[in-house]
């Protein structure tokens, strides 16, 4: 079946600054003999393509997202009748805005499905490009799946409409899984499957063992997320004020950039990072490739990410598999990936101070760093492998085709 599987493999803003996932998924696709054709809604702003494999990936990807009236309008005849009517109740206003939005690039995936011979179209959002897969297929286009990879309301209106056709759906942790469920009630396909997103366990290793912090050197703490106050960023900044305050010599390293490219919340946080008196000891990378973020990794003494709310965390998957200390929140799916004590530690969102406690417990205990380090890196190996979901996808389009 692989060998004549054509995978439509859609993904919004591609390739931005977390897609790692998502190439080296693809790449484990095309290993196993799925033809993959690349789609998107748009590229992403310049700050953030920062992949040594991003322009082989925009080469590759046809976007489908430019605004187009005409084409909506043509889109909307289309349609079955009565399915835009089916698609808006009990929606908010804000739907026809998305389907508006949706109309035209929906219409262009039908036509470049036939063009390409795609077969199956696997939405990696439950956002507007799980709408255009919706749309296009009500339009006589592919059949289509979707994954959902946070909570449903971070994905707009229309979650039923988007759900109810497709072949099937993967879910990333058995705690959305039970939210999708309560929320969708008829709406969730009959073939659902619990898949993580995972990480290439052969580059994200180590070439040499972790060193703990010398009695005379710095705290090396690295974080890596989108810079969004969701991600605790600036509870991380506070965390090493007070260790700094105490006496530690802590120096912090982040990666990643706000989703604006650099002038949205990037700028709050140089403010904070002022405000708290620790430039000379922060910096702020912005987005950067997957080779950067490994040399980041094996040179830290601790990882943390101090989310609010987190649904499964690839960074986190990224340090463990690099044997680093990992400190993340008991927060959203987190509690799915690290055991507290056994291959991490968990301390509460929004607490600099529980923070700052971890920190400081695990770069002045060599043995129980080097114990999460490696229980860390085999959980990720067991379970988080980038190429099961690739498994799991082509084991999925052959059970919904029955």
């Amino acid at each position: 079946m692989t060998s004549l599987l054509r995978l439509g493999y859609l993904i919004p803003q591609f390739p931005g600054q977390t897609h790692i996932f998502f190439w080296r998924e693809m790449k484990a696709l095309e290993a196993r003999g799925v033809a993959v054709e690349l789609l998107s809604t748009r590229p992403p702003p310049p700050g953030l393509v920062a992949h040594e494999w991003s322009d082989e990936a925009m080469a590759r990807t046809t976007y489908l997202g430019r605004a187009d009236p005409l084409a909506a309008l043509d889109a909307l005849r289309r349609l079955p009748l009565g399915d835009l009517a089916r698609a808006r109740r009990g929606e908010p206003r804000s739907m026809m805005r998305d389907l508006l939005l949706a109309l035209p690039a929906a219409r262009r995936l039908v036509r470049v499905a036939r063009l390409k011979g795609i077969d199956h179209v696997h939405a990696h959002s439950c956002g507007r490009a799980a709408l255009i897969a919706a749309l296009a297929f009500r339009m006589g286009g592919p059949r289509y799946s979707l994954t959902l990879h946070g909570p449903l309301e971070d994905y707009g209106p229309g979650q039923p409409y988007k759900w109810r056709h497709a072949a099937f759906a993967t879910i990333i942790t058995e705690k959305l899984l039970s939210e999708a469920g309560a929320t969708l009630a008829g709406a969730v396909p009959p073939l659902v499957a619990v898949q993580p997103m995972g990480v290439d366990t052969d580059r994200l290793k180590r070439t040499a063992p972790w060193q703990p912090p010398s009695a005379s050197g710095p705290i090396h703490v690295v974080s890596c997320g989108r810079l969004n106050i969701v991600k605790g960023h600036q509870d991380l900044l506070a965390a090493v004020r007070q260790l700094r305050d105490g006496g530690h010599d802590v120096r912090l390293t982040i990666a990643g950039e706000d989703d604006a490219g650099g002038t949205g919340y990037r700028r709050e946080l140089e403010a904070r990072v002022r405000e708290l008196g620790l430039a000379p000891f922060v910096t702020l990378l912005g987005a950067v490739s997957e080779g950067e973020v490994h040399r980041q990794l094996t040179s830290a003494h601790v990882f943390a990410l101090a989310s609010w709310h987190e649904p499964l965390g690839v960074a986190l998957m990224e340090a463990m598999s690099c044997e680093v200390p990992t400190i993340g929140t008991a927060a959203g799916g987190v509690a799915e990936l690290i055991t507290d004590g056994v291959d991490g530690l968990l301390v509460p969102p929004r607490s600099p101070a529980a923070l700052a406690q971890a920190i400081l417990r695990v770069a002045g205990d060599p043995e129980l760093a080097g114990r999460l380090g490696r229980a860390g890196r085999d959980r990720i190996v067991r379970g988080f492998g980038a190429a099961r979901g690739a498994e799991t996808l082509i084991r999925l389009i052959a059970e919904s085709r029955g």
